[in-house]
């Protein structure tokens, strides 16, 4: 049972009322440039297949806290709604810590007819807001990998990236038995990530770390997707949209022969959001940014805790 100051707000008044003036600025941007807000609901049918998120599940109904509106959002894309965004509560299990909790405040926003880089543009013009005025830098995956004196991400084998990864000195210990994604994933965040610029982003991922975004057809290799990491912490995951569904339900297949031999929970596919696509999901590119993970770094706090009301630990 609560007691003693348990009742009370983590985040100072002060940061609550500058949360609300941003969150203010935020509305008034978009109404600007005519991105037009709506909402979708947090609970739904189906979670996602992504192996690197795990989902909540709603034991009353069965149904799944939403990670993210995306799958939602892009129905409403295909049904013509157009230029749109969305600032709400999202979920995710096993995520808590400094800059995670298991629920979060997502802004979620797609532009038809944007590039990645034109989306990148407008995503640094809306950080600005918060940050104030910057560089921010962009390197792409390979790139950012051998600046930090590392192997090349797209051509180095497992074995080349174990025995690097085992050589080196790092603030959490390095799992046993990873994939060679998932050595990637802790070379970048132990190595790569602490050494960016203090604004950047990282373009280009590798191919099969693509998620929902289209491949580069200048180099199937990678990806047209990108991240903006602020002061080395990842706070917007976007891309330049796959519209085929036949190559979606190919990626959502992998992911569950992952979760499968990995022993995760095999999430079902959402055949709602392939119908959408099989209508025809527009051209477009999106991003999703984790706003409480923003506000915390302008307002120079040391976690989430220092702009959210009730993390986990009151919630």
């Amino acid at each position: 049972m609560a007691s003693g100051a348990d009742w009370s707000p983590v985040a100072s008044v002060a940061a609550l009322h500058q949360r609300a003036e941003w969150l203010g600025q935020l509305r008034r941007f978009f109404h600007d440039r005519g991105v037009i807000e709506v909402d979708t609901p947090v609970l739904a049918a189906a979670g996602v297949t992504d192996p690197q998120v795990e989902c909540l599940q709603e034991s009353a109904t069965g149904r799944w806290l939403q990670p993210s509106p995306e799958y939602a959002m892009k129905r409403l894309l295909a049904a013509g709604v157009g230029d749109c965004y969305q600032i709400t509560p999202a979920f995710r299990a096993g995520e808590q810590g400094r800059w995670h909790n298991p629920e979060f405040t997502l802004l979620e926003w797609y532009r038809v007819g944007f590039s990645a880089d034109a989306l990148m543009d407008e995503i640094e013009q809306l950080a600005a807001c918060m940050l104030g005025a910057g560089e921010t830098t962009r390197l792409t995956y390979q790139s950012a990998f051998v600046t930090a004196d590392l192997p090349d991400p797209l051509t180095a084998s497992r074995s080349r990236l174990a025995a690097v990864a085992a050589t080196l000195p790092a603030a959490r210990p390095m799992p046993a038995a990873l994939s060679r994604r998932d050595l990637l994933d802790w070379l970048f965040s132990q190595v790569v990530a602490p050494q960016l610029p203090a604004r950047c982003f990282i373009t280009h991922y590798p191919a099969d770390q693509a998620v929902l975004a289209r491949l580069d057809p200048a180099d199937p290799r990678v990806a047209e997707r990108f991240e903006l990491f602020v002061e080395g912490v990842e706070v917007a995951n976007g891309f330049h949209e796959l519209t085929d569904a036949a190559a979606q339900r190919d990626r959502f297949e992998t992911d569950q022969a992952a979760r499968r031999s990995a022993g995760q929970t095999v999430m079902a596919i959402d055949e709602r959001l392939l119908a959408a696509m099989e209508t025809g999901l527009p051209d477009c590119a999106g991003v999703a940014m984790g706003l409480d993970r923003l506000f915390a770094i302008a307002m120079g706090a040391d976690s989430l805790a220092g702009v959210m009301a009730f993390p986990w630990t009151r919630a």
